[in-house]
């Protein structure tokens, strides 16, 4: 990774943090204040406080502190004074631990709220700006796959998945992902020439890889239509460029092998990482050769060869196999409110699925893969950023409404145990409470920088 997309990565992931733990924490003090419950302070981060000032007529003290994974709300509370220190009189009925079990449900709520509401707003946002995708036009179906074996084929357009209707691959993508999270079979409507459908249903099978993509696990390929060995783009920094390899030229041959389409080149050069190879090009009028190495990335497990260069196409024909999709202010709302539960279900289903093992933990991120995935969708345009930012605050928020005693979700577990026996949790019961807690969290914790290293160490 180069200097630019380091600082690319670091902005990226610092932004997606602030904004997100800001607006959780937020959550809790601003129905803290509307329930009048005295605010003591308000950190984003932990550790040494790099910045802190006091504000309003509570005298709230506000602090950014030097270590950015998380924050929280400080509100007076008698269980939690230092011995020594007496509370006033006149701010007794102020304090948390004085609030009624409902008030205190709605304090601990807001927190997740605030970050479900976000995604909301994000996805209303980009609903009314339009989306724009690739039709899910079908290429070539990968034989002994799910998709073969239900006689699906190349050229068809999917029309439904699960009996509901789809405009773009990322449609269909979401929709395989929530059905294999369901049922172990999925039915696809499929479209050939003007007006012949099919259904075809296609098993979901179990694989312990939770990282490879679902429309290949399927054997589900978009269709890439047939380009001629142009070169249109070539990445900065990239072994095209050190090769100087140019946009506007026409590849003839690689190794003495004739190429006359773009997938030609692609295939030779997956299949040769690190190896160097020998170009035939026409540049104008002229032909020259030049010789270009292929980096070794990691795919799937598997290394593959990659030289940094894109193919021209014209924006005519890039046209007929793209879809904007925009709606209005309410149909938006309504398709964001949609698309966040939608989320927030498959998560929870998901996390089930790996507590009983039916799905692997290697699904579980930290903070690495979250900053790359940050540092990669701030590169693809504030569009993709904003879509992987609700995507994480969603993730954020079901994450904190988890039954575990440290989180928000402990909590609330708390005060449901209050309703039902009519008196608060025992400080005894609490203190165990947080210790498990704790335990439980340092093993999410230390499964996803697991994870996180694993997938530096492949790529």
């Amino acid at each position: 990774m180069d200097d630019g997309a380091l600082m690319t990565t670091l902005l990226a992931f610092i932004v997606t943090l602030g904004v997100l733990i800001t607006v959780h924490e937020y959550g809790h003090f601003q129905v803290a204040r509307w329930f009048g419950v005295k605010v003591l302070r308000f950190s984003i981060g932990f550790g040494k406080p790099l910045y802190r000032r006091k504000f309003g007529k509570d005298q709230t003290e506000f602090i950014l502190a030097a270590f950015p994974l998380g924050g929280y709300v400080k509100m007076l509370d008698e269980r939690e004074a230092a011995p020594e220190v007496a509370i006033a009189e006149a701010d007794l009925p102020r304090a948390f631990n004085r609030q009624s079990v409902w008030k205190r449900i709605a304090i601990v709520t807001a927190g997740p709220a605030a970050n479900l509401l976000l995604a909301i707003f994000i996805y209303w946002v980009l609903f009314m700006q339009g989306v724009t995708g690739l039709k899910p036009v079908l290429g070539d179906i990968a034989p002994g796959t799910p998709a073969a074996q239900a006689s699906v084929k190349t050229g068809g357009v999917i029309q439904e998945v699960a009996n509901q209707p789809v405009a773009t691959w990322q449609d269909v993508r979401w929709m395989l992902l929530q059905a294999s999270a369901d049922s172990a079979s999925v039915g696809l409507k499929v479209l050939y020439g003007d007006r012949e459908y099919h259904l075809h249903q296609l098993a979901i099978t179990a694989s312990d890889d939770i990282e490879q993509d679902i429309l290949q696990k399927l054997g589900l390929n978009p269709f890439r239509p047939s380009v001629p060995a142009v070169v249109g783009e070539v990445i900065e920094g990239s072994a095209a460029s050190k090769a100087q390899l140019m946009a506007g030229d026409r590849v003839l041959t690689v190794d003495g092998t004739p190429v006359s389409q773009w997938e030609d080149l692609v295939s030779i050069v997956r299949k040769s990482p690190g190896k160097a190879l020998a170009l035939r090009i026409q540049r104008g009028n002229s032909e020259s050769s030049l010789t270009i190495t292929p980096e070794i990335v990691r795919e799937n497990g598997t290394e593959i060869g990659r030289i940094g260069a894109a193919y021209q196409m014209s924006e005519a024909d890039m046209q007929q196999f793209l879809v904007h999709t925009q709606y209005g202010p309410v149909a938006a709302l309504n398709r964001a409110a949609d698309k966040t539960w939608e989320t927030s279900i498959f998560s929870l289903k998901m996390l089930g699925n790996m507590i009983v093992g039916a799905v692997s933990w290697k699904g579980l991120s930290g903070p690495v893969t979250i900053a790359s995935f940050a540092g990669q969708s701030a590169d693809a345009g504030w569009k993709t950023f904003l879509g992987f930012l609700a995507l994480v605050s969603i993730s954020l928020g079901i994450l904190n409404l988890l039954p575990i005693p440290v989180l928000d979700g402990g909590h609330l577990l708390y005060y449901m145990v209050e309703i039902v026996k009519g008196s608060p949790v025992s400080e005894r019961v609490m203190e165990a409470g947080y210790r498990i807690g704790f335990v439980l969290l340092g093993i999410l914790m230390a499964c996803a920088l697991y994870n996180d290293i694993t997938r530096l160490i492949t790529g």
